[in-house]
């Protein structure tokens, strides 16, 4: 089974969307399981993993009825916001949906460096354990050393680390980032997803490039946890979803067959627990 454990679908009319502007122009306009699907079907992919892009809940039930619908959808990570007061109720209730396997507070876009160390956020990943969901970190290499003291106040809590927190590859930077992602991948069970990289490395964008944080994220948490996802269609603001597939095949060229065959799809339903959605 070979897993994209990444990629998003909106609709602009729902309006709740703020960071997708016109600016952004190949991706301002709504993307659907018919725009995936033959790309899907090009590359060999069986399932996806498919990730909020609006803070809030409405986006959620929007997502997972959408998965309801697509064959290929195994599993949804959502959004709740964990500041309020019923966050542990509203995250049991969405938990009923056997679509729902995560979720993703949007931590690269909350002005306070140091919000997920707030005590208040307790109670949420007490409830997001309870219900067996998998906590997806969208954090840039700025908010890893919290991320980290985080969890250590939960070790049950099952965690995957989005677009590998986002290197500064453009700039070619890996101190800071490297280490702090070699103490989560030492003193934690999380998993660190294979994506977001291309767009983190900007247009023309090589192999090589790449390679160094390929290689690092390998290196420290092996190829049994690591995930590959294609951030589509986010990544087509500078590579196709055949590109980064065929990147990705090139930046696992060292790895045995099994290896490559977990990262590409075995540790995400691991890591997700993908077998819910077909209970």
């Amino acid at each position: 089974m070979r897993i994209d454990a990444h990629q998003h679908f909106w609709t602009l009319s729902r309006g709740d969307y703020g960071w997708l502007t016109p600016e952004l122009a190949p991706i301002y306009r709504d993307f659907t399981p018919a725009d995936l699907a033959p790309l899907l079907e090009a590359a060999g992919i069986d399932g996806t993993v498919l990730v909020q892009a609006a803070p809030t809940v409405d986006e959620t039930r929007f997502l997972l009825s959408v998965a309801a619908e697509t064959e290929f959808v195994r599993g949804v990570v959502g959004w709740v916001d964990f500041e309020a007061p019923d966050a542990p109720e509203q995250i049991a209730a969405l938990a009923e949906d056997k679509y729902l396997v995560g979720l993703r507070p949007m931590i690269q876009d909350i002005a306070d460096p140091d919000w997920i160390l707030r005590e208040d956020l307790d109670p949420a990943f007490e409830a997001m354990i309870a219900a067996g969901l998998t906590f997806d970190a969208l954090t840039l290499p700025r908010h890893l050393k919290n991320l980290l003291a985080r969890l250590r106040r939960h070790p049950d809590l099952r965690v995957v680390i989005d677009h590998g927190s986002k290197p500064l590859i453009r700039d070619g930077v890996r101190k800071g980032w490297a280490g702090d992602m070699a103490a989560l991948a030492r003193e934690t069970g999380a998993y660190c997803k294979l994506s977001g990289l291309v767009t983190e490395a900007g247009a023309g964008w090589s192999v090589g490039q790449l390679r160094p944080y390929v290689d690092h994220l390998l290196a420290q948490f092996g190829p049994e946890r690591v995930i590959w996802g294609s951030d589509w269609p986010v990544c087509t603001l500078v590579a196709s979803y055949a590109d980064w597939t065929r990147a990705t095949v090139e930046l696992l060229g060292d790895l045995t067959s099994e290896e490559r065959a977990a990262v590409f799809g075995g540790n995400a339903e691991r890591a997700y627990r993908l077998a819910k959605a077909e209970q």
